[in-house]
């Protein structure tokens, strides 16, 4: 179902994304151009590019997926509703600890700036690239497909709440600023970036024939794939664009501890909860990956339209979305499961 150039594009997407950050690096001029509003003449239509990609990348996801493999959630639910919970319980037990740790900075608002883009990625949704890492893994397929689809459908009434929730621990104006990101959330970012391209695509997997599906997907999973890669060049354009002119060493190394602390912990305890729940292995692998892996490209689509005069709070999401993919990478290869014997 996926053309060549989506294989030839996968097997090299850590070096495309690492490209993308760098080409931001260097020349963000072109970045934060696209990170603007444009009107299509002559219907004047506006046209925001992140949002238009975020959508594009979510419908694709939701093409892609193998509808009737889900069927065994509805048997087998553990994993599926562990994943929900935590997906909202891990949030509001790293989120307090970080900030009790900021406090103890010399930061004059104990680092609520860090703190808000960190709650901002742990907020949404479970990353649809998270599928690729279960799949390279070899880990337990529809129970990640599950919670992607689950927790981004969700998304509308859960990322409002977490934000609400958290919003108290800031300070310095940003927990107005927060309080206003999550009425854009619940007010309809989440429903027209997130949910309904997602559920679109979802749509055209359960009712289209086999072989238009399959044409279908050939032609946009390139796309998507290649919209995923400019999408990483946008929001890291408005991070890194100031970095030459206006370095901030400290900043930067304090967005990377900060991003590198919740990423850590976030991994630490879904891999916690999966041994306590005593899940195989390759389910075990799917929790753990699920419970780390924020969709960190719409927490920085968020920031853009939310905080366009706040650019530097895309530092933190930026080191989180490039950890969690390192993070990743490692849990796949120590938590795949061992080969069957021959002949067992």
């Amino acid at each position: 179902m996926h053309t060549r150039a989506v294989s030839w594009l996968r097997h090299r997407l850590g070096r495309a994304v690492v490209l993308s950050y760098a080409l931001a690096l260097i020349l963000p001029a072109p970045g934060v151009w696209l990170r603007r509003p444009h009107s299509l003449p002559p219907s004047h239509l506006t046209v925001h590019t992140a949002p238009f990609l975020l959508s594009l990348v979510l419908f694709s996801a939701g093409l892609q997926v193998p509808v009737r493999a889900l069927g065994g959630l509805l048997r087998h639910p553990k994993a599926l509703l562990a994943g929900l919970v935590l997906h909202l319980a891990i949030p509001l037990a790293v989120v307090p600890f970080v900030a009790f740790l900021l406090r103890r900075t010399p930061d004059t608002d104990g680092g609520s700036g860090l703190l808000t883009a960190m709650i901002l990625v742990v907020a949404m949704p479970v990353a649809a690239g998270a599928t690729v890492w279960t799949d390279k893994g070899e880990g337990d397929q529809p129970t990640m497909v599950g919670l992607v689809l689950a927790s981004t459908l969700l998304s509308p009434l859960t990322t409002p709440v977490l934000l609400a929730t958290l919003s108290p621990l800031l300070s310095g104006g940003y927990a107005h600023t927060l309080a206003a990101t999550g009425r854009l959330a619940q007010g309809g970012f989440a429903l027209t970036a997130v949910v309904l391209p997602c559920a679109a695509g979802l749509l055209g997997a359960l009712v289209l024939p086999a072989r238009r599906l399959g044409r279908l997907v050939t032609t946009v999973a390139p796309s998507a794939m290649a919209g995923s890669l400019v999408l990483t060049y946008v929001n890291a354009s408005g991070a890194l664009g100031s970095v030459l002119t206006r370095p901030r060493p400290l900043l930067f190394a304090a967005a990377l501890a900060v991003a590198a602390l919740v990423c850590l912990l976030s991994f630490v305890l879904g891999r916690v909860a999966a041994c306590l729940l005593r899940l195989e292995a390759a389910t075990a692998s799917s929790l753990t990956l699920a419970c780390g892996m924020n969709n960190s490209s719409a927490s920085a689509v968020l920031i853009t339209a939310s905080l366009p005069d706040k650019p530097h709070l895309l530092l933190p999401v930026l080191a989180y979305g490039l950890l969690q993919k390192t993070a990743a990478n490692r849990i796949v290869t120590r938590l795949r499961p061992a080969p069957t014997a021959a002949g067992a």
